[in-house]
């Protein structure tokens, strides 16, 4: 059976009919009025009566940010949208009767999405770091999404990478996400081109352009300048440090990057990797796991929303 995958983001709201082996057979998408909470709500509602064209209900799988409940209907606090204990999934059900609607984290559901369909679908124990302008993360162990006693595990840009460190939109400092995201790999190369040397090429990038876009830091780093590379050399012993960490926690075989960062590809993972060595745990004496990039890019989270949902409806009418 299809379903349907709606991906709540900061700025647009994705949706997708998708089919049983995860390919899309049609998707939609518009700005995500993220001020109203209710706005939202609406939007979510109109895409789903679109992408079923013939009207016909079926499994409708909502992917939001932030920390939903274990039981996959409430979202507790959700960064950039007016939601504070928001019950999601019933104020959809008000709006579409008769269909079986489940909520999930947005990067669970990217997760998800590659362990079954792209990067991770060979092994059994995987972590995805989606690496954006935060970092966000899903585990999947033992085949099933580690969600946790209250549903908010994998939180992994919260982790504490560095003690009295930055201040973090969580209201922590140290987090992960101020040092292996995006904003941080900005940060790095705004540091670089200020100190010359090597980051003169940063430096001309910033001058040309008024500032270091991602867009021109990509063109160098894929022209081997050396101060983008050295930024990203920073970020990837972050991630790697973080990567190592979590593996004496979880033993994954497998961490998949994704997320905007990861479009960098080998000249990601390379430094990720070697930092990870460096900091094993038992390194030598142990199995050591390996490092991919994420396979579905921006389809992840609709298509893991939509495979979530199907199974999460095939258990209820199981139940039934």
């Amino acid at each position: 059976m299809d379903s349907i995958g709606i991906d709540i983001g900061g700025t647009k709201i994705a949706g997708a009919l998708v089919a049983e082996d995860g390919s899309i057979i049609r998707h939609t998408r518009r700005p995500t009025p993220a001020a109203d909470g209710e706005a939202i709500l609406d939007a979510v509602a109109a895409m789903v009566t679109e992408l079923a064209s013939d009207g016909s209900p079926r499994p409708v799988g909502v992917a939001a940010p932030g920390f939903i409940d274990l039981a996959r209907s409430t979202v507790y606090h959700a960064p950039n949208i007016d939601w504070h204990n928001e019950p999601v999934r019933a104020r959809l059900r008000e709006r579409l009767p008769g269909w079986e609607i489940s909520l999930d984290n947005d990067a669970n559901a990217a997760g998800w999405a590659e362990w079954r369909f792209g990067a991770g679908r060979a092994v059994h124990d995987m972590v995805l770091l989606t690496i954006g302008t935060g970092v966000g993360g899903a585990i999947v162990t033992a085949g099933q999404l580690l969600r946790g006693g209250f549903g908010a595990a994998g939180e992994l840009g919260h982790m504490l990478l560095v003690p009295g460190g930055r201040l973090c939109g969580c209201g922590r400092h140290g987090c992960l996400e101020q040092y292996g995201s995006g904003r941080a790999l900005m940060r790095y190369a705004v540091e670089l081109a200020d100190a010359g040397g090597i980051g003169q090429g940063l430096a001309r990038l910033r001058a040309d352009r008024g500032a270091i876009d991602a867009e021109g830091f990509a063109e160098l780093a894929r022209s081997g300048d050396t101060g983008a590379l050295e930024a990203l050399r920073e970020l990837g012993d972050r991630l790697g440090q973080a990567a190592a960490s979590l593996s004496a926690i979880l033993d994954p075989e497998l961490f998949v990057l994704g997320g905007g960062v990861s479009i960098a590809g080998d000249l990601l993972v390379d430094p990720v990797r070697d930092a990870y060595l460096a900091h094993l745990p038992a390194r030598g004496s142990r199995p050591e796991a390996s490092f991919a990039i994420a396979a579905l890019g921006n389809d992840a989270g609709v298509v893991g929303a939509a495979d979530l949902a199907r199974s999460a409806g095939a258990i209820s009418r199981a139940a039934d």
